[in-house]
């Protein structure tokens, strides 16, 4: 059965594994759970792990296999679809304000105190769910 695979070499790629958008998307339990990374540049380029960072850690093991692949047929390494002032924009810090009506303010602060955990962390918590809630 050995006679049957093709063994292709490995290429450094033309543009390195980070300046390729990649996703990394929650797969249901019925998939069989983990994560999948998909790269939008790169249609079929794919991987998954249990873990978001083993999605990413696989992810680099598609992609470069994906890459040497395309070289070997003679394909065309698609360019990324990085943009400079896309890099050069400021990250997200991580923080925001955020104005609230008084009573919502008093509702999270109440419900905070009796889950014994700061507004922040509650309010992150929330976020989190509500985000998770949407993806799905």
């Amino acid at each position: 059965m050995d006679d049957f695979v093709k063994k292709i070499p490995a290429i450094t790629p033309p543009w390195p594994f980070e300046a390729y958008a990649h996703t990394i998307s929650p797969l249901s339990e019925e998939d069989g759970g983990g994560f999948l990374i998909t790269f939008p540049d790169l249609p079929g380029c794919m991987s998954d792990g249990e873990t978001e960072a083993e999605a990413l850690e696989n992810g680099k093991d598609a992609f470069s296999s994906f890459i040497s692949a395309l070289a070997d047929m003679g394909e065309e390494i698609p360019a990324p679809s990085f943009r400079i002032e896309e890099a050069t924009a400021p990250r997200a810090s991580g923080r925001f304000v955020a104005r609230v009506p008084k009573s919502i303010h008093a509702r999270l602060s109440a419900r905070a105190r009796a889950e014994g955990v700061s507004l922040n962390s509650l309010v992150v918590s929330l976020l989190s769910e509500g985000l998770g809630r949407r993806a799905a």
